[in-house]
């Protein structure tokens, strides 16, 4: 005990991965095109109904909302641990740059936005400390 009161840090390394976190699946739907980072596909696409809502996968602040020609509609928004969610081609943005949300709460709804897209669906991607990650090893769709 005495050793360990001067520890610069209070959280066990095992706190500090992205694997301690319970993440909120965004929408429950059917994963039409996987993970991979070879072929620059750095996320999951997730066919669902149309007028789906979309639900932040973690409590977080709104980074970035607005649109590209690519992707249509994205709202980004960045968690703990170096964390950020990416929500692309939604036909409508719930929340603005900004402003705190919470897991499971409604962000955006479906879309089949931007040149990227061959139907309504979301491209979810994960990106920890720069690097994308397979949201498929964190949740189930």
């Amino acid at each position: 005990e005495q050793q360990d009161q001067y520890s610069l840090s209070d959280e066990t390394p095992e706190k500090n991965t992205i694997a301690s976190f319970f993440f909120f699946t965004p929408v429950k739907g059917e994963v039409t095109n996987s993970f991979n980072q070879k072929g620059e596909h750095f996320g999951v696409d997730v066919s669902a109904p149309e007028n789906e809502a979309i639900k932040a996968t973690l409590d977080g602040t709104v980074i970035f909302t607005g649109w590209s020609t690519e992707t249509g509609y994205v709202i980004q928004v960045q968690h703990s641990n170096n964390l950020i969610s990416v929500y692309k081609h939604n036909s409508k943005l719930m929340k603005k740059t900004g402003q705190y949300v919470k897991a499971g709460e409604v962000i955006s709804i479906i879309g089949n936005s931007g040149e990227q897209t061959t139907g309504t669906h979301l491209h979810f991607e994960l990106w920890h400390n720069g690097n994308p990650v397979d949201p498929q090893e964190y949740m189930v769709f």
